[in-house]
């Protein structure tokens, strides 16, 4: 009862932040719970690197890293394709009316940081299955199930190559969801935008 209450009511924080306009509320609070982690492990590193001076500069090329990193993320998360629109010229009356151009922007990444969250939470459900398996009682027909178990630890290859198909596959799911061409384009000719070329 205490997890679901406390699960509802993050949710609930996470939609209050989305709705008030600060950003992406859910995001914020994974972002606060990676970030809360942070100090400590810093404080290590340095503490290693103050013990051991060969560490120091793993010290610096870890922050290096670390800020070339979420250089390039922000840039590609910010990336869109911007697409000419052109709405033509219309008379009513004596007034000419349109004739403007503006842009349909199109994200790079349209679905952001929910596949690789998805992926991992449906990627524990069969890991989990297979490991109350492996301590059961099972039959001799059954003798792969540890094997199997093993090989979807976290970091084995059959785990990083379903996570990455999983990752696949919904981003483009997650993008038809979000981005559904057909209306767009309905709504382009409806008001009588169309692209040059």
């Amino acid at each position: 009862v205490t997890l679901t209450g406390g699960t509802m009511f993050v949710m609930w924080l996470g939609e209050q932040i989305t709705s008030r306009g600060i950003g992406n509320g859910i995001s914020l609070i994974i972002f606060a719970g990676i970030v809360a982690q942070l100090p400590t492990a810093l404080w290590q590193m340095i503490e290693a690197a103050r013990v051991d001076a060969s560490r120091s500069i793993l010290l610096f090329g870890f922050l290096g890293m670390a800020v070339a990193l979420i250089m390039f993320i922000v840039f590609i998360e910010r990336s869109q394709r911007r697409i000419l629109i052109v709405y033509p010229k219309r008379q009513q009356g004596n007034r000419m009316f349109g004739g403007d151009t503006s842009f349909l922007p199109l994200k790079i990444n349209t679905s952001g940081v929910i596949p690789p969250i998805f992926a991992s939470s449906l990627l524990l459900l069969p890991a989990t299955v297979m490991g109350f398996l492996a301590t059961a009682d099972l039959p001799a027909w059954a003798s792969w199930a540890p094997t199997l178990v093993g090989q979807m630890q976290h970091g084995r290859p059959l785990f990083m190559g379903l996570y990455g198909a999983l990752i696949i596959f919904f981003c483009y799911f997650y993008t038809s969801v979000v981005f559904n061409p057909e209306e767009t384009a309905e709504n382009l000719r409806k008001y009588g935008g169309n692209l040059p070329g």
